[in-house]
C-alpha cells in the first residue's frame, strides 16, 4: 500500500506538528462532512468542514465548522468585519484554494486566507479535517490547526 501524502500533512511536517492520516471510502454522490464520520467512524461534531466564503468588504475567507452544523452567514460576516458574507461558487473552488470540493483543506490553499474556526473545536483533544484529498482526514489537535493556519476561535452558528 503506498503512503499518502498531501500538501496539508507535508505543511504540518515541516511545521513539526503531528498529525494522523485517516483514510475512508468515498462515496462521489455523497461528500457531506456527516458521511465522512460515518465511513470513518469517528463522532460527527469532531469532523469538521471547511468553508470559503466571499464578504462585501474583506474579500475570501474560511470557516471551519463541526460536519454536521450550519454556518450563520451573518455570524460569519460579522466576525470577519464584512457586512455581508456569501459562500464563494463552485468554480471559483478550485483556481483560488487548490482544493476540490469534498477535498477542501483549511491546510495548504494556494494563499493563507483569514480563517475562523467554531469555538467547539477547543472542546476535543483532536479533530479531523480535510487533509486535501477526497478520502483522507487529517486527525489533529485543534490547538495545532489554530497555530498552523493563525485561525480565530468564535461561534460561527
Amino acid at each position: 500500500m503506498k503512503k499518502i501524502k498531501t500538501n496539508a500533512a507535508r505543511l504540518l511536517d515541516q511545521a513539526n506538528i503531528a498529525y494522523e492520516l485517516i483514510t475512508y471510502e468515498v462515496d462521489e454522490e455523497d461528500l457531506s462532512a456527516v458521511h465522512v464520520a460515518q465511513m470513518a467512524g469517528e463522532s460527527v461534531d469532531q469532523v469538521f468542514k471547511t468553508l470559503v466564503l466571499e464578504g462585501n468588504k474583506t474579500g475570501n475567507f474560511v470557516c471551519v465548522i463541526p460536519g454536521a452544523d450550519e454556518l450563520d452567514l451573518k455570524l460569519a460576516a460579522k466576525v470577519s468585519g464584512n457586512k455581508k458574507a456569501e459562500m464563494i461558487p463552485m468554480k471559483t473552488l478550485l483556481p483560488l484554494t487548490g482544493y476540490i470540493r469534498g477535498a477542501c483543506s483549511p491546510i495548504g490553499m494556494k494563499k493563507l486566507l483569514p480563517t475562523f474556526i467554531h469555538e467547539s473545536c477547543l472542546a476535543y483533544d483532536f479533530i479531523f479535517v480535510s487533509a486535501g484529498q477526497r478520502g483522507v482526514q487529517l486527525k489533529i489537535d485543534p490547538k495545532d490547526l489554530i497555530k498552523v493556519v493563525d485561525a480565530e476561535v468564535c461561534r460561527l452558528f
